[in-house]
């Protein structure tokens, strides 16, 4: 494949792609990009028809290949021609109608047919789906699509999902929105679910956040040898180990409790006093000097916390905030004290993480938003942690607003309450109301993480990151890093994804934690 001359983890939208192809094509030969298109996408399937060698036929591997009436039609018949030259068995099938083709894509079509291709109208599709294939090759709508794919092409895509075979998408899989993430028509559209995607020109986000995560499957990019000048600042980039500078925070020998920040988490309501504990659990191993709950309920206050002697426990009227940092919200409640609680603490906490309850307060009281948002005005740091519900109040619109746009609701966020935010969720989406940090979409995590708690252990190490001394945007990208990585760890080690409690992410963040300052990778994590 074509090493690309621009990192991996940059996520370009859709403008930006065409933006950068139209200038690309303007100084090339005609059909060039889609020849370099069709060549790549042949490499990386005999690169996955090599890897799962043993299609235990005879005679060359079988490759069926769903050639849409568009340009990513283009590249899948270039692709087509490409692996036949190769030896491979190619069938294509091909759109209803090939007398209004593009130019490019007429000329790709013709140099399948001369290399033998097999081609099969939709007609066919049923006696195809019955046959063996070693690869499928998803050619159909790339990232053009903006409608629900329904009729045939709905037929044809969740016939090549039934087919069992690795499923390599060109560009984006057919029906997936580049940008978002989420299905064209929702719940009720279709789309292909690739266990691979090579991505063309550059990397996307909605192939990293949203349903992305799940249908985009193993992802891969082609720059097709762009001039890396004709490249602008991405959009996004992807969350990994190596842009928050963990290593920078290994602890000395001469120091003590004191060096490493107290974290004062707030909240522990009537019946919802595990929230606070798990986050001031995560906190402490996390690496917190000191760790204090304070209840909201003065009833709920217990001498100590069991099985965590090492948590102190108090009154939460009673602490002063000034100084710690203060991780508000878990299991806090609703009530006038609790309300109290939170416009406390964004008057005197010089960093604070705001959560669960702290969240749906400040969503509720436009006198508490003005607050939170008078902190960034004084430079004081202001973290927030939403999954999409909480995303959806803190701005007022509905929750499928914010997941058909993780990214832009994630960033009005920021700026709306110049903050640094975290929309949790399949791709969590760090983003900051500073426009030097860009946005980034986290790769760890699996579903282990869809538990009751996992979101307190968030907010716990962020809270414990920021006592140490992290710079809140690291924070919070390292935080959710690591969160998600403890989840893959587990699963790598066999425990879940089912049933993994919030209390076993806790030990194995801390493993992570001390692997990432260390500058250890074990073969298993994600970079």
């Amino acid at each position: 494949m074509i090493e690309p001359p621009i990192n991996t983890d940059s996520l370009y939208s859709v403008d930006q792609i065409r933006n950068i192809e139209r200038h690309a094509m303007a100084d090339l030969p005609p059909h060039a990009l889609m020849k370099r298109a069709g060549e790549a996408a042949a490499h990386a399937a005999v690169e996955l028809l090599t890897r799962n060698a043993g299609h235990r036929l005879p005679g060359p591997a079988p490759v069926l290949i769903a050639a849409g009436p568009g340009n990513n039609g283009g590249d899948a018949f270039e692709c087509g021609a490409c692996l036949a030259r190769r030896g491979y068995s190619v069938t294509v099938l091909v759109p209803m109608r090939t007398d209004c083709l593009s130019p490019d894509t007429t000329e790709a079509m013709a140099h399948a047919r001369a290399c033998a291709v097999v081609f099969a109208d939709l007609h066919a599709l049923a006696a195809l789906a019955s046959q063996h294939w070693a690869l499928v090759i998803d050619g159909l709508f790339g990232i053009g699509l903006t409608r629900p794919l329904t009729g045939i092409w709905r037929d044809v895509v969740d016939t090549l999902n039934a087919i069992g075979a690795p499923l390599l998408a060109l560009d984006v899989p057919s029906g997936l929105n580049a940008d978002t993430g989420m299905v064209a028509g929702d719940d009720e559209g279709a789309c292909i679910s690739a266990t691979h995607t090579l991505s063309f020109i550059g990397n996307k986000p909605g192939l990293h956040t949203g349903s992305g995560s799940d249908f985009a499957g193993t992802v891969s990019v082609a720059s097709l040898d762009i001039d890396a000048r004709l490249y602008p600042t991405p959009l996004a980039r992807l969350n990994q180990r190596a842009a928050f500078g963990a290593t920078h925070h290994g602890r000395r020998k001469n120091s003590h409790k004191g060096s490493f920040g107290d974290v004062l988490v707030v909240g522990g309501s009537v019946g919802m006093t595990g929230a606070a504990i798990l986050a001031a659990h995560a906190a402490l191993k996390a690496g917190s000097g000191r760790v204090l709950i304070g209840f909201a309920d003065p009833a709920q206050v217990p001498g100590s916390v069991a099985g965590h002697p090492e948590v102190m426990c108090r009154h939460a009227a009673e602490l002063d905030f000034n100084g710690a940092t203060l991780v508000v919200g878990p299991g806090l409640g609703s009530s006038t004290q609790a309300r109290e609680l939170v416009a406390r603490a964004c008057a005197s906490a010089p960093r604070l993480v705001l959560d669960a309850d702290g969240l749906n307060l400040v969503a509720a009281d436009p006198a508490l938003q003005l607050q939170v948002t008078a902190r960034g005005a004084r430079s004081a740091v202001t973290l927030l942690t939403p999954h999409p519900l909480e995303a959806a109040r803190l701005l007022g619109v509905a929750v499928d607003d914010v997941q058909r746009n993780r990214l832009g609701a994630t960033q009005d966020i920021a700026t709306k309450y110049r903050a640094t935010v975290v929309l949790k969720g399949a791709g969590s989406v760090i983003a900051c109301h500073n426009a030097d940090d860009v946005l980034r979409i986290n790769i760890t995590g699996n579903p282990a993480l869809a538990t009751g708690g996992t979101g307190d252990v968030l907010a716990g190490i962020c809270g414990a990151l920021l006592a140490q001394g992290w710079e809140v945007h690291d924070a919070a990208c390292a935080a959710v890093w690591a969160h998600g990585a403890a989840a893959d760890r587990l699963v790598a080690s066999g425990v879940g994804p089912i049933g993994v409690t919030a209390s076993e992410v806790i030990d194995a963040a801390r493993s992570i934690l001390n692997d990432l300052v260390a500058g250890r990778v074990r073969p298993n994590d994600q970079q």
